[in-house]
C-alpha cells in the first residue's frame, strides 16, 4: 500500500492511494517500486494541479536513485521535504493507516484478498470523509487554517 494525504488551500483535503496485492505469479513484483510512486505522484498532479510540495518519511523506496532522478527532473512543479528519520507524529498518513487498522482490527481473514478488500473499503470510506483527512493533517501540526 502507498498513500498520500493531500491538501490545497481553499479545497477539500484528499486521500490518494494505491494497493498492490501480491498473488505469487512469476515476475509479479512483491511490493511497490519507485515507478509506482511516480505514478501515484502523477495522479496527485492530475487531481491537484501544480505545484506540489511533498513531505514524506524516510522509507527506503523514497530515497532510491530512480526516485531522486524523477524529483530532480520535475523540480519545476515538485518540491520534496524529507521528514526526520523517525517522526510518525509528523506524518499525516500514519493517522490514515491508524483509522484503517482500527476498522479492520478484528477481521479474521481467510486470505490476503479479503484483507486487501477490507483495506480498500476503509480507504474509500475515508476518501469520502474529508473531515477525517483534515484531522490527520491537523494532528501533525504542520498544516494550519491560516
Amino acid at each position: 500500500m502507498a498513500g498520500m494525504t493531500c491538501c490545497r488551500p481553499g479545497e477539500r483535503s484528499r486521500l490518494i492511494y494505491a494497493i498492490r496485492e501480491y498473488r505469487g505469479r512469476k515476475g509479479q513484483p512483491k511490493g511497490f517500486g519507485w515507478r509506482d510512486l511516480r505514478g501515484l505522484l502523477g495522479r496527485a498532479r492530475i487531481q491537484l494541479g501544480e505545484p506540489i510540495v511533498l513531505v514524506w518519511d524516510n522509507v527506503r523506496l523514497h530515497l532510491t536513485a530512480g526516485m531522486r532522478k524523477f524529483i530532480a527532473a520535475n523540480a519545476a512543479w515538485l518540491t520534496v521535504f524529507q521528514l526526520p528519520t523517525y517522526a510518525p507524529d509528523l506524518n499525516p498518513q500514519e493517522g490514515i493507516w491508524s483509522l484503517v487498522k482500527r476498522d479492520i482490527g478484528n477481521l479474521a481473514a481467510a486470505d490476503l484478498g479479503q484483507i486487501a478488500r477490507a483495506v480498500k473499503r476503509g480507504l474509500k470510506q475515508i476518501q469520502y470523509r474529508p473531515d477525517l483527512v483534515d484531522s490527520c493533517l491537523a494532528g501533525t501540526g504542520l498544516i494550519t487554517d491560516d
